[in-house]
């Protein structure tokens, strides 16, 4: 009770002090900048872990159905067994227990066959069972964030648990849960062809070509990503793959840097995690946004693209009309012309399918049908 008095009393003074309290404007921007990055992360995993409890629902019934049928194969058909062992005694020969019998007649294939698939059962059901927990931890964590009204107190849990989330390697778990369901996958396909192999060579051969090109897609997807920053294609495993590939780096990119390494950056997230770490590795995220914005030919007909494209996308005036009135900065400011984007209004110039200056022409044709209020057609004006 004195425990549970000498906390609360510590809470209220930590909200009553005068100098905690000169921090709430500051702790209210922490919040709102969090809540936009935990929650978009909480939920993120939510419907990541709802996608894989179907999945592994789906995949565990279908499992399920050749369990029943291969096990039978550990416990071969008794009647076989005793007349086996009434033929044995028949012709004199050394009696056998019925139980090295079945032990004799449990072929290889069955055994790996069971032994695969059933470890591919249990990969499945745990991988269910943890991402249901996960969903639990999710909710729990949005919770415990919102159960004070303080902004400082608040705040303070917000840091505190995230911590607790990178300290603890949430991250790492539920990245680890797909892969659980991939090798799950991988070991039923690979049960599959053991099962297959003493029935029909021709059908084994098939499935063990598509177990095999289904293999090599994977670990194709899972390098991808690092030989391409901007591929959406990765695995469970990329991130593993990814750090094995630049600590063999490391010594060429200190070769390059000199001891002193001053040529990388780094990207904090709102909590003030660094993008690198162990040995100044770059993060497949950090590298991809140094890629993006990085000054090149392509980042230009990216750009350029990207324009056209929204263009294309404005049908109606009162989306192109915001468009229009960024176009004069793009082409002049305060020191005079500007030439940054030449190659982006040449561009959009020349497409055909856009018709851009008719498009402005119509846009300015559109103040004089005395709809707008007389603000808006001024600004209309003074845009086109």
């Amino acid at each position: 009770m004195n425990s549970e008095t000498k906390q609360s009393s510590i809470v209220l003074t930590s909200q009553d002090d005068p100098d905690e309290l000169a921090g709430s404007k500051l702790w209210a921007v922490y919040i709102s900048e969090a809540e936009k990055y935990d929650k978009a992360l909480v939920e993120r995993w939510k419907s990541d872990m709802e996608g894989l409890l179907i999945f592994a629902g789906l995949f565990s019934a279908s499992l399920t159905a050749f369990l029943i049928e291969s096990y039978k194969s550990l416990t071969p058909d008794q009647n076989i067994a005793l007349l086996t062992k009434i033929s044995q005694q028949l012709e004199g020969s050394a009696s056998q227990s019925l139980n090295s019998t079945l032990a004799d007649d449990v072929s290889v294939a069955a055994l790996a066959c069971n032994t695969l698939w059933f470890l591919s059962f249990g990969l499945s059901l745990c991988c269910a069972l943890v991402a249901t927990l996960v969903q639990q931890w999710a909710r729990d964590f949005i919770q415990r964030t919102e159960m004070r009204p303080s902004p400082i107190i608040r705040a303070r849990i917000f840091s505190y648990l995230y911590f607790g989330l990178q300290r603890f390697g949430m991250h790492t778990t539920v990245e680890f849960i797909p892969f659980l369901l991939h090798l799950s996958l991988l070991l039923f396909f690979a049960g599959l062809v053991a099962f297959l192999l003493p029935i029909n060579i021709v059908v084994t051969a098939v499935t063990a070509a598509l177990f095999g090109l289904i293999a090599a897609a994977y670990i194709y997807l899972t390098l991808l990503p690092i030989f391409s920053a901007d591929s959406p294609y990765r695995t469970p495993l990329s991130n593993a793959a990814w750090g094995i590939f630049q600590r063999l780096l490391i010594p060429f990119r200190r070769h390059r840097q000199g001891p002193s390494g001053d040529g990388e950056s780094t990207l904090l997230d709102h909590h003030g995690k660094s993008a690198k770490n162990d040995s100044q590795i770059p993060s497949m995220v950090q590298v991809m946004v140094n890629k993006a914005v990085a000054l090149s030919p392509k980042r230009d007909l990216r750009d350029s693209q990207a324009v056209v494209w929204t263009v294309r996308s404005l049908t109606d005036n009162c989306e192109l009309e915001p468009f229009v009135e960024a176009l004069p900065d793009l082409i002049r400011g305060p020191q005079g012309r500007r030439s940054a984007y030449d190659d982006m209004i040449y561009r959009l110039l020349e497409a055909q399918d856009i018709q851009l200056v008719s498009r402005i022409e119509g846009l300015l044709r559109s103040c004089n049908t005395g709809i707008l209020a007389p603000d808006a057609e001024s600004r209309r004006r003074i845009s086109c």
